[in-house]
């Protein structure tokens, strides 16, 4: 399960531009695009090499906050007694970020493998952080995971991660609060999702559908399931648009009627009145990242029975588009001076038996083999009414929609989010005028870094 808490920045502004420069210094012959460790490479390393590094073994060290990998590394070093793996919880998201770069920047300490989410991946791969995985041979999982993790860990051609979970958004709603407002089916669209939600709060105030306060995340999700593509990126050569994208201006029409009306609740996610508000049915549902299920069981044990998913409203009646909220990778350290071991060691995790061992302990699959197994599309689960929910978020992984990027400095822009965009929900600015915010803040930045932003 991947939980994204977005706060702090990354890398010093320093950090940032030195490395930008480095870049830009080996991509001369290519035009000013990414270095050719940014490309595609043949593999120079077999399946017999990696499996002599597990019979020969090592030490590994593991930076990870995923808690399915706990059992994941007993079982490898069952399989492979002379490797040992040395799994360190350094953090969640931009905790281990922080940590991993100063390490990276000290010269010492880095990890050989680290947990790294999907949106803050650019940014170690722009830096030299990570090894460009095809090497190994990588590129040959194509067809392995879905598409949306998949494309998620590729850059310029490279492959720099192994997708470790996804996040494929579904609606989570409570179907007895639903009921009770003579809601009996849950919307299609999201003009009928804005009519729910106003319906619900009309007849009790106390009551909302959902909450947001403002979020970085949920925001380019929701722009992205609308077909929005406010970044590009080629290179050191990046473009942020959200004023003239019209996925970007479709999803700040719509949810500015439930900000102008009040209709969402004032409460932020993974707060305890988050978890409170559910429990005691003033918030109705979340539209959330298919990992979303364990947390609910955890949170909100009152809501046994209750809770029910379906598929994310679209855009346009008879859609079938969703997008990635949150889902996370594990990457080889350029640092690691045990890289096949490394190498190895991802594989197992996110393909072999770890894959399995990972769903059979919670996790939402990558993996097409995992997420079209009849085991996992036919589990039942009694916290939400015995409904074979899999079936509804496994369909959502294979409607996500293509070409989506993140900027390669995501998690500072992330960081002012709420500066920003979000200001219109205290009444500071409009949605699109935040963002227009956002984009300028983002621009500023890139600039500041040594980007070329249009």
């Amino acid at each position: 399960m991947t939980i994204t808490r977005r706060r702090g920045v990354l890398l010093g502004a320093s950090a940032l531009a030195v490395a930008l420069a480095a870049t830009a210094c080996g991509s001369s012959s290519s035009g000013g695009g990414k270095s050719s460790s940014g490309s595609s490479q043949a593999a120079s390393v077999s399946d017999a090499d990696l499996q002599a590094a597990l019979t020969a073994g090592g030490n590994l060290t593991v930076w990870a906050w995923e808690p399915t990998l706990k059992k994941v590394v007993a079982d490898f070093q069952t399989k492979y007694p002379k490797v040992h793996v040395s799994l360190v919880n350094a953090g969640t998201g931009n905790d281990e970020y922080k940590a991993l770069q100063n390490a990276v920047q000290a010269g010492k300490g880095v990890p050989d493998v680290a947990h790294i989410e999907y949106y803050a991946l650019p940014q170690f791969e722009l830096t030299k952080s990570v090894v460009n995985l095809d090497q190994f041979g990588a590129a040959s999982l194509n067809g392995t995971f879905t598409p949306g993790p998949w494309n998620s860990v590729q850059s310029d051609g490279g492959v720099y991660g192994l997708p470790m979970d996804s996040g494929p958004m579904a609606l989570f709603y409570n179907q007895t609060v639903f009921t009770k407002f003579g809601i009996t089916t849950p919307p299609a669209t999201w003009d009928e999702y804005i009519a729910d939600a106003k319906k619900i709060h009309a007849a009790d105030p106390s009551v909302y559908i959902t909450n947001d306060t403002g979020d970085a995340g949920f925001t380019t999700s929701m722009i992205w399931q609308a077909g929005g593509k406010p970044y590009s990126v080629s290179g050191t050569t990046v473009g942020v648009d959200f004023a003239g994208d019209a996925g970007t201006q479709k999803y700040a029409t719509a949810w500015q009627q439930l900000i102008d009306g009040h209709d969402l609740a004032p409460v932020s996610s993974w707060s305890d009145a988050w978890y409170q508000g559910m429990a005691a049915g003033k918030i109705a549902s979340l539209t959330i990242g298919a990992w979303m299920p364990s947390s609910l069981e955890s949170g909100v044990k009152s809501g046994s029975g209750q809770w029910r998913v379906a598929p994310m409203p679209q855009w346009t009646a008879g859609g079938k588009v969703t997008s990635e909220n949150g889902g996370s990778s594990l990457a080889v350290m350029k640092a690691s001076t045990n890289q096949k071991l490394a190498y190895a060691f991802l594989k197992y995790a996110t393909v072999d038996e770890g894959a399995q061992t990972r769903v059979d302990n919670g996790a939402f699959p990558a993996t097409v083999k995992q997420l079209n197994s009849p085991d996992f599309l036919n589990k039942t689960d009694p916290y939400f009414g015995d409904q074979k929910i899999n079936q509804v978020l496994a369909q959502s992984a294979g409607e996500v929609a293509p070409g989506w990027s993140y900027l390669p400095f995501q998690v500072y822009a992330n960081s002012v989010f709420n500066d920003t965009a979000g200001k219109a929900y205290i009444g500071g600015s409009s949605l699109a005028d935040g963002l227009k915010a956002w984009q300028d803040a983002s621009i500023k930045y890139g600039k500041d870094q040594g980007f070329t932003v249009k």
